[in-house]
């Protein structure tokens, strides 16, 4: 980025700041959290923007979206209408998650999560290993422990009065992350979040798609940053909701925050599956046939914020990268919280075989995101279109509707 393109991009945030309150402020490139995975290992898929931040005396609150941007800008209330369980399935511990919770709950002025108790389990923070105990965690890992902040932050700030149940697995191995995501079910989830996904698509998770295969429960994927035919597993699983990653632009007015357009994310994990075919409703959304996917399960499904320009806000203060405490991140890891707690909020996900139909039968109850960036080289398929397209799915939350 040249001198003078960095410069027009800090005004603009800079401006953005002033204007909106609590806009995002990127104004450098994000950082991967993650170092790429070997073989037979996930990475975590966030992204964050280290410098170039508008300085906190611009804003009474850290820079990136919080809880009133993505309520006003996805037309969301706070709770849901039954008891909902999402469980966050992560690598790794993040050991002052619960005070950096309330950090985060305090800042923001919403009720503060407590802690799960043997008489308190509802609408409360459970931290446990991939065998379902309190202890012992496992060892603690910067990317890792910034990943957890950002997974359950957000879950919770989107419906406060959801469990989270936060599931460690004792390393990012395939093996590890797969004996946490069936604990997660065990402990009841209704919607589950893995913002996480291997280096493109390895033969072998074919083996382990039964991890993933929970009628009734919304296992939701983050469909990657690395754009298109960059993918990875769970992501690339037909029994999984795939978010894919867009960026969200919002109006301020006196009313509070409001959806004011929303565009592909460039760097969004896109594309057609090589191992597994699509489920039956896949191939029936109006577009899919540019997709060129054919019978081949396609990437994403849905999509939502995931720009680190239009980062969330979140609060870790265990040092990543020399910096603790007020970060900006994004990356498909946020936007697949952010879609495991629509669902929460809808309270539908136990109501079909496989959660991941549901907005295939409620387009009404989507945006249609048609513009924005392709997320690779190809004459078509890798660019936002109307209908279902590769980078976005078939859009955004309109409200719970479509979920």
């Amino acid at each position: 980025m040249s001198a003078r393109a960095a410069s027009v991009r800090l005004a603009a945030a800079v401006l953005a700041s002033l204007l909106l309150g609590a806009a995002p402020a990127a104004a450098a490139p994000a950082k991967s959290v993650c170092p790429e995975a070997p073989a037979g290992h996930a990475a975590c898929l966030s992204q964050v923007v280290l410098a170039g931040r508008a300085p906190a005396a611009l804003t009474p609150l850290p820079a990136g979206y919080g809880p009133e941007q993505f309520h006003g800008g996805y037309g969301l209330g706070a709770e849901a209408p039954t008891a909902q369980t999402i469980a966050i399935v992560d690598a790794y511990n993040d050991p002052t998650l619960r005070a950096d919770l309330t950090t985060y709950d305090t800042t923001y002025g919403i009720a503060d999560l407590p802690t799960c108790t043997a008489t308190l389990t509802t609408a409360c923070l459970l931290q446990v290993n991939q065998k379902g105990a309190t202890s012992p965690l496992p060892v603690a890992n910067a990317g890792w422990d910034l990943e957890i902040s950002l997974d359950v932050e957000t879950a919770h700030e989107l419906c406060q009065d959801c469990k989270i149940v936060l599931v460690e697995a004792n390393n990012s191995s395939l093996l590890s992350l797969d004996a946490a995501e069936q604990e997660a079910v065990k402990l009841g989830a209704t919607e589950i979040s893995n913002s996480w996904g291997t280096n493109r698509e390895p033969l072998r998770e074919t083996f382990d798609n039964a991890a993933f295969n929970h009628p009734g429960i919304a296992v939701v994927a983050a469909s990657g940053d690395n754009g298109y035919r960059a993918f990875g597993f769970p992501a690339s699983s037909p029994d999984v909701i795939a978010a894919g990653g867009t960026t969200l632009n919002l109006t301020h007015t006196g009313a509070g925050y409001s959806w004011a357009g929303e565009e592909s994310w460039s760097e969004s994990g896109s594309g057609c599956s090589r191992h597994f075919k699509a489920q039956s409703w896949q191939p029936l959304a109006p577009g899919w046939p540019a997709s060129l996917c054919g019978t081949k399960r396609g990437v994403a499904d849905v999509a939502a914020d995931a720009n680190p320009d239009t980062g969330a806000a979140v609060y870790d203060s265990n040092a990543f990268e020399g910096q603790s405490g007020w970060f900006q991140v994004g990356g498909t890891s946020l936007s697949s919280p952010i879609i495991a707690a629509v669902y929460a909020l809808a309270g539908n996900a136990a109501s079909v075989e496989y959660p991941a139909s549901l907005p295939y039968a409620n387009l009404a109850g989507l945006h249609d995101v048609t513009t924005g960036l392709p997320t690779g080289v190809c004459l078509f398929a890798c660019k936002p279109r109307a209908g279902y397209d590769t980078p976005t799915g078939l859009g955004s939350p309109i409200g719970t509707a479509a979920f």
